[in-house]
């Protein structure tokens, strides 16, 4: 069970309390028709219901603690005219977080698919040799679910641990598929289940589900290249343009009005801090854009 971010709460008690709230947290959750499949893919442990119940009783108590520590702050400091202004802003912190905490699914799923992908071509290149090998299809399964590969081995763990219960291996990798958030898994285990009902040699169609993924990395890496021109102009714009010009301005503007030393020190920090901020978020951009195939 995961923890529900912005919350002061732990994920049990948020979980024991949303039960409190079902009336409103179910007719709520009615308007958020992406809530279900997103906390179903992202196997978050919550159902609708759940999910929208905590995520109100966290997001109130961060209004209630923010509110009694602004108001404390301001009472101190006899501050008593913008009480008001503290709730209101409390309240758009709070109203901020609730929103952010119903999207945190998407970014789990997210995470899981990027896990599953950057190691799909290898694991699949694996699971290659051993069947050519001679090796039974569980038994690879079972190989490859206590390797290193990531999501991949998680999900043939799961699908080993429902076939020793004793349910259909191709059932099992049929529903494993359906249950993944990854398009490209499922396209993968869905074209070997199909070979298994065909009676297909396995080791062939797991060739042929490599080479399409290869043709697919071979697009992504293109894609991302076209990607990367304007992202360097953009970088050379903030990391080099943007700062010149503006220790330039600042400069010329100190001379014509006088600035003092600490005005002057504060803007080149400001600018300093304002350049490496920016340039940690292009490393972001550059990194939430790297395509999942490529792996590691």
């Amino acid at each position: 069970m995961i923890r529900i971010p912005f919350s002061l709460l732990p994920t049990p008690v948020l979980k024991r309390l949303a039960h409190k709230i079902e009336g409103i947290s179910y007719k709520l959750s009615k308007n958020f028709k992406f809530l279900h499949k997103d906390l179903h893919n992202a196997q978050i442990g919550f159902d609708a219901k759940e999910y929208m119940g905590a995520c109100l009783i966290a997001s109130f108590s961060l209004f209630l603690f923010f509110s009694f520590m602004i108001t404390f702050t301001l009472i101190l400091v006899g501050q008593y005219d913008l009480i008001v202004s503290g709730f209101i802003a409390s309240f758009l912190f709070a109203d901020f977080a609730f929103f952010q905490q119903l999207l945190y699914p998407k970014l789990v799923i997210r995470r899981r698919v990027r896990d599953i992908e950057r190691n799909l071509i290898g694991a699949l290149q694996n699971l290659l040799i051993q069947i050519n090998s001679g090796v039974p299809l569980f038994d690879v399964l079972v190989n490859i679910s206590g390797s290193n590969y990531g999501g991949v081995s998680k999900e043939f763990g799961k699908a080993v641990r429902e076939i020793l219960s004793g349910e259909d291996e191709v059932e099992v990798l049929e529903r494993v598929a359906l249950q993944n958030p990854s398009k490209f898994f499922r396209r993968a285990i869905w074209q070997i289940v199909n070979g298994m009902k065909a009676g297909s040699d396995i080791s062939n169609v797991i060739s042929e589900v490599i080479i399409s993924l290869g043709e697919e990395q071979l697009i992504q890496i293109q894609r991302f290249g076209s990607q990367l021109n304007p992202l360097a102009m953009f970088y050379m714009l903030i990391a080099v343009i943007v700062p010149s010009l503006g220790l330039t301005f600042v400069i010329i503007l100190s001379t014509f009005i006088s600035l003092g030393e600490g005005a002057t020190k504060l803007i080149f920090f400001g600018l300093l801090i304002g350049t490496v901020f920016l340039q940690f978020m292009f490393v972001g951009v550059i990194k939430a854009r790297r395509p999942n195939l490529l792996g590691e």
